[in-house]
């Protein structure tokens, strides 16, 4: 009696941000520019949350009854107007608060990055749109017409630091990266 032996499991290899990035001095760069643009994103949410008078008074903030998305879209005068006015509610606030401390949070703690780098991009994107045309500037809290680039602003270099710090996978550097690899298997979108 012969016994089959029945085919091993396919073995999933991880990869690690050394295989993409051989400089240790690079990674070191990608890690800060992760951080930063985490903290960048996380203070957003923190201000909002509590109003620490840097954008947003304590007066306004979301714990004295602010409202962080609805105030920006009710602003919007551009092409797009009606369609982010459909986000001028508390839902819209929610979203917009969960998707600033998730981002946050993920490229702080180096886990989650490709997630955190969509959501991310998804958010620049609406933002950049609602700010269409972006000819403008905002200069002692007054909007004002006629910034230098009428395509390119601030909203498409925080997505390509998010995008960065996801395909490099700069998470592992100073960050949860690699432990997080080995908890999410095969699963690698959530890495």
């Amino acid at each position: 009696m012969s016994k089959t032996i029945a085919p091993a499991a396919p073995v999933h290899e991880v990869r690690t941000e050394e295989d993409i990035v051989t400089r240790p001095g690079v990674r070191k760069v990608l890690a800060v520019s992760r951080i930063v643009i985490g903290f960048t994103f996380l203070w957003a949410f923190l201000d909002k949350l509590f109003g620490l008078n840097y954008s947003t008074p304590a007066e306004n903030s979301w714990l004295n009854g602010g409202t962080p998305a609805q105030g920006f879209i009710n602003g919007i005068e551009g092409p797009f107007a009606g369609f982010f006015g459909l986000f001028a509610n508390p839902f819209g606030d929610f979203l917009f608060m969960f998707a600033l401390l998730g981002i946050g949070i993920a490229m702080i703690g180096g886990a989650g990055l490709r997630i955190a780098a969509v959501g991310g991009t998804l958010l620049m994107l609406f933002m950049f749109l609602a700010e269409f045309p972006t000819a403008t500037t905002i200069v002692d809290g007054e909007v004002i017409r006629g910034a230098t680039n009428p395509i390119v602003d601030s909203h498409w270099h925080e997505a390509l630091l998010l995008i960065i710090a996801a395909v490099t996978l700069a998470g592992d550097t100073w960050g949860l990266g690699k432990w997080w690899s080995t908890k999410i298997g095969k699963h690698t979108w959530l890495r």
